[in-house]
């Protein structure tokens, strides 16, 4: 069973090299869809501006799109890296789940770097979040006693679908400067 698991996280993960799409560098309308992103945040989650304030850069996913059938899932998006405001960078998400699970889901994911050395370790392009970090689900109320965490801030905001799992999985992300 888990050499089978481990097959299919592999095709998962060939796969979402295959099928994205190849960035050649900065890409004009980049800025305008960076800008989106962070504007989506600030307007539905305000409880967010001081980690936007505090915050050394960030790296904002404005549409991860996630899907699981039985024991295996898995995520994939695009998203703009800021540092010290200015935008510098494109980013990947691919995200595996092992775990009962059904449906699809579309989210929006921010991650809040609070020094210096948090965003260059994202940035080295290597960079894995797994099942200890986790992401704070945006709400009313919510920030107010939300703090760094080994130097990062996770939150996500539900878009649509629906799923229900119980899973164990992690978020690897790729970086490309512009």
């Amino acid at each position: 069973m888990m050499k089978l698991i481990k097959v299919f996280a592999l095709a998962f993960m060939l796969a979402g090299t295959l099928v994205s799409t190849a960035e050649a560098g900065w890409d004009p309308a980049n800025a305008e869809k960076a800008k989106e992103s962070v504007d989506y945040f600030r307007k539905n989650a305000p409880a967010l501006n001081r980690f936007f304030e505090q915050a050394y850069g960030y790296a904002v996913f404005p549409d991860v799109f996630k899907g699981g059938l039985f024991m295996l899932g898995g995520g994939h998006g695009k998203g703009y890296v800021y540092e010290q405001n200015n935008l510098v960078g494109n980013s990947t998400i691919t995200q595996i789940n092992v775990g009962p699970q059904l449906g699809g889901q579309s989210f929006s994911e921010i991650i809040f770097f609070k020094g210096k050395e948090d965003l260059e370790s994202f940035k080295k392009g290597n960079y894995e979040m797994n099942a200890q970090v986790a992401a704070i689900i945006v709400s009313t109320g919510m920030a107010t006693n939300t703090d760094f965490s080994n130097g990062v801030a996770v939150f996500v905001l539900p878009k649509a679908g629906v799923m229900a799992e119980a899973t164990v999985g992690g978020q690897k992300f790729s970086y490309q400067s512009y």
